[in-house]
């Protein structure tokens, strides 16, 4: 399971240091995405074929589930580590995330998510003013 909270600097060529913890949970090859919320995904190749399978089974005659899926998929890229410990997030990613120097990489259960340092402060700080709210509209998941 992916936890924590890391800050690592991306470099101009759009290489980023993945924490140790991270590398071993992904694998040798593991698939990046676009993900919500101005983030990227990081998903190890088991998980990820399971995510393909959910996307799949969505209806093509619905417009939203066409939508996703392709925003989805058309920015997702297997990646692999260098010698250092970084991957090399492909340009599109690195705009669509905004990603500039600094940036976070999270833990998120079956995935890791990165972020730039400023959208994840803004959205760290907008989620913790209602954290109580969204923790008592998630009771029915019995969390």
């Amino acid at each position: 399971m992916f936890m924590g909270e890391y800050q690592h600097n991306i470099d101009a060529k759009g290489r980023l240091i993945v924490p140790a913890k991270f590398r071993e949970l992904l694998g040798d090859t593991f698939v990046i995405t676009r993900g919500l919320d101005r983030c990227l995904f990081g998903y190890p190749l088991e998980e990820w074929k399971q995510v393909e399978e959910k996307l799949k089974a969505l209806p093509l005659t619905k417009k939203d589930a066409r939508a996703f899926t392709r925003f989805f998929f058309s920015g997702a890229s297997e990646s692999e580590f260098d010698k250092q410990g970084r991957i090399n997030i492909p340009s599109p990613l690195v705009s669509y995330a905004q990603l500039q120097k600094e940036c976070i990489v999270l833990g998120v259960s079956n995935r890791i998510e990165i972020w730039s340092k400023e959208l994840w402060g803004d959205y760290f700080e907008e989620s913790e003013e209602s954290f109580a709210e969204i923790a008592e509209n998630m009771i029915g998941f019995d969390i």
